[in-house]
């Protein structure tokens, strides 16, 4: 086995889908906000922008039907675009959890995606009754990952190249 076998095999290289919600590209921010991501030495393998229909963004947040935000939330991510992508790295499901910060954006520290570029509350969202624009989704854990992943992209439409960066990673 080689060295890049070995490495892929250890399940310390992961995948994780992302998705540039509607008001992150209205804003025009999904050029920065993949900068960072790179930046950070994180591959992009696959990449598009899609206008989600009802039922594929109910099935993608199925595990928050019945919330007060489920309703709002798929209104919000259809007949808009949206950019998918998956990234790959070294525990990229938790690097990017990082780089995003947590889902209300008044609690996003500086230096996160959401502290940096968004700051309406939870609690002003609920008040007027639209739903908390937050830029980004990140999945959650590999499984999460595996399957949204499978759910956005055909696997042809992942891509297997080599950045710089990889010279650190594989050893080359």
């Amino acid at each position: 086995m080689g060295k890049e076998e070995e490495i892929r095999k250890s399940g310390m290289i992961e995948r994780t889908l992302v998705l540039l919600k509607p008001d992150a590209v209205e804003r025009g921010l999904s050029g920065e906000i993949i900068k960072r991501f790179e930046q950070r030495g994180l591959k992009i393998i696959g990449l598009k922008m899609v206008v989600p229909k009802r039922e594929f963004v109910e099935k993608h947040y199925e595990a928050h039907r019945g919330k007060s935000f489920f309703k709002p939330l798929v209104e919000f991510l259809t007949n808009k675009p949206v950019v998918a992508m998956v990234i790959e790295g070294i525990h990229a499901i938790e690097i990017v959890r990082k780089m995003v910060g947590p889902t209300q954006p008044s609690e996003a520290p500086p230096g996160t995606i959401r502290g940096d570029f968004s700051h309406v509350s939870g609690a002003y969202a609920d008040k007027f009754q639209f739903v908390v624009k937050n830029l980004i989704h990140a999945s959650g854990n590999k499984e999460e990952a595996e399957k949204e992943i499978a759910l956005w992209f055909k696997p042809e439409e992942l891509c297997e190249y080599k950045r710089v960066e990889d010279v650190h990673i594989f050893g080359w």
